[in-house]
């Protein structure tokens, strides 16, 4: 199938395909042999991932000490 890649770098996939997936709002897009390869992602807010820590016992605390930590490597 052929998409066309417009003057604004925007680049329409065909129906056909988007049918077959989520139809995620966002992709990875990445380089691989001389291949565009988009991968769909699905982007969490802000809140879900801090949701996730705190549900992990991870604090802010925590996160800073592990930067700082890493940092120092």
């Amino acid at each position: 199938m052929l998409a066309k890649l417009t003057s604004k770098n925007q680049l329409t996939l065909p129906k056909a395909i988007v049918q077959q997936i989520d139809q995620p709002e966002y992709f990875d897009v990445s380089l691989e042999d001389g291949r565009i390869v988009l991968t769909p992602m699905q982007v969490r807010s802000v809140d879900a991932v801090r949701n996730k820590l705190a549900a992990l016992g991870i604090s802010e605390q925590d996160v800073t000490d592990a930067v700082q930590w890493g940092r120092r490597a």
